[in-house]
C-alpha cells in the first residue's frame, strides 16, 4: 500500500521514518495509520523549512507529537534525528547553508519537544502510580478495618442470636469496674438467667426449634433490656446474662430479675408449637470498687445454681455466708475419697434399751468423720455430700463391717441375749444392684449372725416402693436380717410399706417427742396422742417400736406406759467409741 505525495512532501521520506520507527518502538498502530501520522508531522516541518519567518518551535511539536502517540522509546528519538539529517533536505530538493541552519534547529526543537514530552509523560505516569498507590492504600486499609470490625464482632456476638457473648460481657465488666475509684460508691448488677427443663425441648421437639427458641428468648430479653440501659448477652448454652449499672441496693437488681423472669412467662410460638417457658435466675448486686469480673460471673452462677436448687422459676440472691458454707461443702466432699483411703471413718455407738427391763438389747452403729482439720464431724456433715458423689457405696460397706466385727466383741450372758448392731442404709445403697452380694460377703468375713444385724432405712426413701428394692430387702430379710423404718412418722406416711414390705420394726423420729412428757399450762396433747396411735400402730402389727430422742426419765416413764418397746436417746447413753 502507498500513499500519494503530499505537496512538497514525497512518500519515499515518509516510508523512511515509518521504517525506522517500526523498528525502533512497537505501537498497536497499523502501517497505514503510522504512514499517516508521519506524513502530518512531515508536512508540519517541510511547511516550517520554508515559512518566513522561520519558526524552529515546529520542531517541538514533532517531538511532542510522537509521545503523544505512544512513541515514547528512547530509540524513536535517534531514528528520527537520523532520518531528519539524512533525507529531510534532499527529499524535500532543498539544499544550501540557510536550508541545512533551518533543518538543524528543527531536529533540535524535535529532541527537544521528545524529550520534554516523555519526561511530562513520566512526571504524569509517576503522579498516576502513586495516586493509585495511594488510592489502593487507603481501600487496603478500610478493607482492613472493615474486615476487623467483623472480626471482632463476630468474636464478640453469639452467631445464633446475634447477642454479646460472655468476651464482651466480661470487656463491659472490666470497663464498669475500672472506672469507679476504690473510694467510689458505684454500684452494679448481674444476673445471670438459665431456662427451665431446655433439655426436654430439645430431646422432644428437637434442636432446630430448641435454637430457634433460643432466638425467640433472645429477641424478648433484647427489647426488654435496650430500653432500660442494660446489657444482655448469652452466658453460654441456654443461660443469658443481664449487666445492670449503677444500682443503689440489691433491690435494683431482683427487680430486674422479676422482670426478666416475667418477661419469659408468656408462651412462645416456635415453628407450630406453643411453648410455656420458665427461667431460673441468679443475681448477684455488689459496689463496683475492688470487684472483678470472674467473681461477679462466678457469684451470679452460684445463686443460679441455688435457684435451680429451689426448684426453679425463680431467683436467688448471692450471699457470702452461703457461698462460704457451699466453698466448705465443695472442700469437705473433694477431701472425702482420700479420707476413705487413710481411715479417716469410724463408728461410735449409742445403746438402745428395753424399755421394760433396762436391758442393752443392742447399739445404732453412727459414721464419724476423725477429720485432721475439723476434728470429729457427723454423720450430717458429710454422708449428705458422700450420698452425691456415690462415695457412700464404698464408705457403706467398710463401716458396715466395722459394726458387725464390733458386734461380735460384745459380751452376753449368752449367745442368744448379745446385742445386736443397727446400721443405716442410705438410698444410694439401696439403689446398688450387687448390695445383697455385698451383705452377705461382710457378714461371712465377720461371722456376724444376720439376726445381729439391723438395718435402718429412711421412711423417705420409701415412699413409692418399686424397682429392685423391695426384692432386696426381702432377701435381706430371707436371710434373717431386721429391718427397721427410720424417721417415721416424718415422711409422706404412705403406709402400705408396712405390709408391701418384710419391715421388722420402726424407729419413731426424736421431733415427736418435743414436748412429750411434760406437764404445766399451754402444753399441747397433740403431741401426746400422735405418739400413743403410732406406738399402737407399731404394736398392732407385731413390729418393734424404738423411739429416738428420748432424752428424760419422765418421757422414758410415758413412752414404756404407751407401750413402746426400745428406748435410744441421750437419756440412756451419748454416742461413744466402742469399749
Amino acid at each position: 500500500m502507498t500513499v500519494p505525495d503530499r505537496p512538497g512532501v514525497p512518500y519515499r521520506f515518509v516510508q523512511a521514518w515509518a521504517k525506522a520507527l517500526h523498528r525502533s518502538c512497537y505501537v498497536p498502530m497499523s502501517r497505514a495509520e503510522r504512514c499517516a501520522l508521519l506524513a502530518g508531522l512531515a508536512d508540519q516541518l517541510a511547511t516550517a523549512l520554508r515559512a518566513e519567518p522561520f519558526d524552529p518551535a515546529a520542531g517541538a511539536r514533532v517531538g511532542a507529537a510522537l509521545v503523544a502517540s505512544d512513541y515514547t522509546a528512547p530509540e524513536v528519538l535517534s531514528g528520527t534525528i537520523t532520518v531528519l539529517h539524512q533525507r529531510l533536505l534532499p527529499d524535500l530538493g532543498l539544499a544550501g547553508e540557510p536550508a541545512e541552519a533551518r533543518r538543524t534547529a528543527l531536529v533540535e526543537g524535535v529532541a527537544a519537544g521528545f524529550t520534554r514530552a516523555v519526561r511530562d509523560r513520566t512526571l504524569d505516569d509517576q503522579e498516576e502510580i502513586r495516586l493509585a498507590t495511594t488510592t489502593a492504600r487507603a481501600e487496603a486499609e478500610r478493607a482492613l478495618r472493615d474486615s476487623e470490625a467483623k472480626l471482632r464482632y463476630a468474636a464478640l456476638h453469639d452467631p445464633l442470636t446475634d447477642l454479646p457473648n460472655q468476651a464482651l460481657l466480661t470487656e463491659q465488666l472490666q470497663r464498669l469496674l475500672a472506672e469507679p475509684a476504690p473510694d467510689s460508691d458505684t454500684r452494679l448488677g448481674l444476673c445471670c438467667l438459665d431456662l427451665d427443663r431446655f433439655e426436654a425441648i430439645n430431646d422432644s421437639l428437637g434442636w432446630p426449634v430448641g435454637d430457634r427458641l433460643l432466638v425467640a428468648v433472645a429477641d424478648r430479653l433484647r427489647e426488654l433490656c435496650t430500653e432500660r440501659g442494660y446489657l444482655v448477652a448469652r452466658h453460654a448454652g441456654d443461660q443469658f446474662a443481664v449487666l445492670v449499672p449503677g444500682t443503689s441496693c440489691a433491690e435494683d437488681a431482683t427487680k430486674v430479675a422479676d422482670r426478666l423472669l416475667a418477661t419469659l412467662a408468656a408462651p412462645f410460638h416456635v415453628d407450630g408449637h406453643e411453648l410455656a417457658v420458665t427461667a431460673s435466675a441468679g443475681v448477684v448486686e455488689r459496689p463496683a470498687a475492688g470487684a472483678g469480673p470472674t467473681d461477679l460471673i462466678r457469684a451470679a452462677d452460684m445463686a443460679l445454681h441455688w435457684a435451680k436448687a429451689e426448684g426453679g422459676n425463680c431467683w436467688a440472691l448471692y450471699e457470702q455466708p452461703r457461698s462460704a458454707r457451699d466453698v466448705a461443702r465443695y472442700r469437705l466432699s473433694a477431701e472425702l475419697p482420700g479420707a476413705l483411703r487413710r481411715g479417716e471413718f469410724a463408728l461410735a455407738y449409742q445403746p438402745l434399751v428395753d424399755l421394760r427391763t433396762a436391758a442393752v438389747v443392742g447399739y445404732e452403729a453412727l459414721a464419724r468423720w476423725h477429720h485432721p482439720v475439723h476434728g470429729q464431724l457427723g454423720a450430717d456433715k458429710f454422708v449428705p455430700l458422700a450420698e452425691d458423689t456415690g462415695l457412700i457405696v464404698p464408705l457403706g460397706i467398710r463401716l458396715l463391717e466395722q459394726a458387725c466385727g464390733q458386734a461380735l466383741r460384745w459380751p452376753g450372758e449368752r449367745a442368744g441375749s448379745r446385742p445386736f448392731v443397727s446400721v443405716n442404709l442410705s438410698a444410694r445403697q439401696l439403689q446398688q444392684p450387687g448390695l445383697v452380694g455385698e451383705i452377705v460377703e461382710v457378714l461371712d468375713r465377720t461371722g456376724l449372725p444376720p439376726h445381729r444385724l439391723q438395718l435402718e432405712i429412711t421412711e423417705s426413701t420409701l415412699v413409692v416402693p418399686g424397682g429392685e428394692m423391695p426384692a432386696r430387702l426381702t432377701a435381706l430379710a430371707n436371710l434373717g436380717v431386721r429391718i427397721a423404718i427410720d424417721d417415721f412418722g416424718t415422711g409422706y406416711s404412705n403406709f402400705t410399706y408396712l405390709y408391701d414390705l418384710p419391715v421388722h420394726g420402726i424407729k419413731l423420729a426424736g421431733q415427736l417427742l418435743r414436748g412429750v412428757g411434760r406437764t404445766g399450762p399451754g402444753v399441747s396433747r397433740t403431741g401426746h396422742a400422735v405418739l400413743a396411735a403410732l406406738v399402737s400402730l407399731g404394736s398392732t402389727l407385731n413390729l418393734t417400736v424404738t423411739a429416738e430422742g428420748v432424752e428424760t426419765a419422765g418421757q422414758a416413764q410415758l413412752l414404756r406406759v404407751l407401750g413402746c418397746h426400745l428406748g435410744q436417746g441421750w437419756h440412756f447413753g451419748r454416742p461413744a467409741p466402742p469399749g
